[in-house]
């Protein structure tokens, strides 16, 4: 699709967005996206649900682990009833010429995505840092890494993300601010590089660690440990696939500087609808790779099907 002539450059993202001769070029593919993400929205919702469920009812996890698996499901939840709703919201109104409704749900949806999306990183970031923790610190790491000082944490991790939310609205008003993508950046690589080095240094010391002849219990608390490091590196590496495709459409959009094309614009959402899913796909991941989360969500669904009969 070609650039749509006569949107100027005075206008910003949602203006054109949320306009009839935008919304011409894109009105085949604005069908299919509303249902798609419904579902997705559902599955978000169920899965995440039924994982914190069991979180609750699981105590073989250290609390402060649990505490961020909790807290990274919750995003993947508020993904499924706040963020996917909204966009869905947006995109029927365009198909409806509803333009004050497509401009409120876009913006709200825009803040509201780019809060959870912020924590998440943040979450999985701590999550390597904590299995480092577990690895360096040995006995003293229940005595360092406490559930208030996690709490603590996980709260400033939503203030600074609400913050960095609020901060990228200035795109919206103003295409022509880098402040944005500086701040999509800025979050990415900051935390992308926190899991890189913690992760590099886990399997530096492990490997290091294999040497010699340990004993029986060491071998098998290293074997659990093992487990409990793919299962963060599982959840980490899943999201990075997700995301990026969306955030190489955002750099795209921004370098664009205010005159956005229908084929790109298009392109992100798709590449959104991609960072949904991912939200769907952590609670498999969390009852894949992670046995206590595994057992509990089966014995959930023990429990429902009991009652349900």
């Amino acid at each position: 699709m070609a650039e749509l002539s006569n949107i100027t450059e005075d206008k910003t993202i949602l203006q054109q967005s949320c306009s009839a001769e935008f919304t011409e070029e894109v009105h085949g593919e604005l069908i299919f996206l509303p249902a798609i993400n419904i579902f997705f929205s559902l599955t978000a919702f169920l899965g995440n649900t039924l994982i914190l469920v069991a979180l609750h009812k699981e105590f073989s996890l250290h609390p402060a682990s649990k505490l961020l698996y909790r807290n990274l499901a919750i995003t993947d939840l508020c993904v499924g009833i706040i963020v996917e709703p909204l966009d869905v919201v947006a995109w029927i109104s365009m198909l409806n010429e509803k333009w004050n409704i497509c401009y409120f749900a876009s913006l709200t949806n825009f803040m509201s995505g780019f809060l959870v999306c912020a924590v998440s990183l943040f979450t999985l970031a701590a999550l390597s840092v904590d299995r480092l923790l577990a690895l360096v610190l040995g006995l003293r790491y229940r005595q360092v890494v406490t559930l208030r000082r996690t709490y603590l944490i996980v709260a400033a991790m939503w203030i600074l993300s609400i913050v960095f939310a609020l901060c990228s609205l200035i795109y919206f008003w103003n295409p022509q601010s880098h402040v944005p993508s500086r701040l999509y950046g800025t979050v990415i690589l900051v935390c992308l590089s926190i899991s890189l080095f913690s992760y590099t240094k886990i399997f530096i010391t492990l490997r290091r660690n294999h040497t010699g002849q340990p004993s029986q219990a060491v071998t098998l608390n290293t074997a659990r440990y093992r487990k409990a490091v793919y299962s963060a590196l599982w959840v980490q590496v899943t999201l990075v696939a997700c995301y990026l495709p969306f955030f190489i459409t955002a750099i795209i959009m921004a370098s664009q500087r205010g005159r956005v094309s229908s084929s790109v614009w298009l392109a992100s959402q798709f590449t959104a609808t991609l960072v949904y899913l991912n939200s769907s796909f952590n609670p498999l991941l969390y009852g894949w790779k992670i046995r206590e989360v595994r057992q509990a969500v089966k014995e959930t669904l023990r429990q429902l099907f009991r009652l349900s009969s």
